[in-house]
């Protein structure tokens, strides 16, 4: 890729949330002298709140991801579909898989997290990782074929009592039991089980929040090991505390996420799991030409959630620090939101919620957080039809 000496170029490396915020921004009011480029395994990004609701067959796959084309025509940006594997940071030049190096001036990671699967023997080859999430949904349909296969004789579990496995669950659960009774089949051959190394689910959740869903899973016969670290993993089973094996015909592994092993071999600062560490402004601690945002990113003092409530928000900071460093401008501070919106879905159209420490239950939850979902990938979808409708953000903040 070439520029002229007054174009600035760009590179966003993953179509996470908060690039796509930061596509729609720059389409909405461009920067004139940003080439910029979007690197991605698939044009289709996945929207991580409605993967649950895909899994229990709410949404068409279709309905929850995002076309990363039209959003890149908007910005007038040049979509690469390929693999990011390396940096050279010496020449500022993204690695790809397939595509010969990629050069930037500004770069931005935004490449999300995979489950934790190096530790644990077994966990590769007998598990079905819950991240990365354009990877799941396939994953998810092939064990779904599997169970219908043995005519819904089987015991699943999830390992990890995080929000992501718990919605997988009960998402699954509810499908299961609808391709069953469609295909004149018994459901009480289905077993269920959640493991988690911690005294706990939902740790991050506030203790209302935290009952509420130990109701729901105890009331859907879904059993929970607490204190229970997995060992090792077989086929058929998984060992917890090196001694006690748990018959599980398919796992479901969903535990603490970890960072792309191919980041430790770049140069930049990373944190003890290999996250990006990065300043207030979004920039690596290391390197103020690389920038990281959502999973990816490791901030300075604050240990905030893996989680895309918080990657969402750092679209439009991401995007005013990129427009500013292009223009030779100082760059300005990310303030993470203090109070958190948390919208954990159950399955079968009903929601537990909590924000401010105040938790909440019910199907009008579920509307709230459908109306959410999709007036957000609609938000993109109106983008890419009719930017001309769409007001411009300020560009002088």
């Amino acid at each position: 890729m070439t520029s002229s000496p007054a174009e600035h170029n760009v590179v966003l490396v993953g179509a996470g949330h908060a690039h796509l915020a930061a596509l729609r921004l720059f389409g909405i009011n461009r920067e004139p002298r940003m080439r910029l480029t979007l690197i991605t395994r698939h044009a289709l990004a996945p929207y991580s709140g409605m993967l649950p609701g895909v899994i229990a067959q709410h949404y068409s796959a279709a309905e929850a991801h995002i076309d990363t084309e039209p959003l890149c025509r908007l910005a007038g940006a040049e979509l690469c579909i390929d693999e990011a594997i390396g940096l050279d940071l010496a020449n500022r030049r993204v690695v790809c898989r397939h595509a010969a190096p990629i050069a930037y001036d500004s770069l931005s990671l935004d490449i999300g997290s995979t489950a934790g699967l190096q530790d644990i023997a077994g966990v590769a080859a007998h598990t079905v990782p819950v991240k990365p999430i354009d990877q799941v949904l396939l994953r998810i349909e092939a064990a779904r074929g599997r169970i219908l296969a043995a005519k819904g004789s089987a015991r699943i579990g999830v390992v990890g009592g995080g929000p992501g496995g718990i919605e997988v669950m009960l998402a699954l659960q509810h499908r299961l039991a609808e391709d069953l009774a469609a295909a004149g089949l018994d459901c009480t051959g289905l077993a269920f089980v959640v493991i988690t190394a911690g005294p706990d689910l939902l740790p991050e959740l506030p203790v209302g929040a935290r009952r509420r869903i130990a109701r729901i899973l105890k009331d859907r016969n879904i059993e929970v090991r607490l204190n229970s670290r997995v060992t090792e993993v077989m086929a058929g089973a998984v060992i917890v505390n090196g001694c006690e094996e748990i018959d599980v015909d398919e796992i479901f592994w969903s535990t603490h996420a970890e960072a792309a092993p191919w980041l430790r071999k770049t140069g930049l600062a990373l944190d003890a799991r290999g996250f990006v560490r990065v300043t207030e402004s979004l920039q690596s601690v290391s390197h103020h030409d690389v920038f990281a945002v959502g999973d990816i990113a490791a901030f300075a003092g604050r240990d905030l959630p893996k989680s895309g409530v918080y990657a969402l928000r750092c679209g439009p900071p991401l995007a005013r620090n990129l427009r500013r460093r292009v223009q030779g401008r100082p760059l300005q501070p990310f303030k993470p939101q203090r109070h958190v919106l948390y919208l954990i879905s159950t399955g079968d159209r009903y929601v537990v919620g909590t924000r401010n420490g105040l938790t909440f239950e019910g199907r009008w939850a579920w509307r709230l957080k459908d109306w959410l979902d999709r007036s957000f990938i609609e938000s993109f979808r109106s983008a890419a039809m009719d930017p001309a409708g769409l007001p411009k953000p300020e560009t002088n903040s």
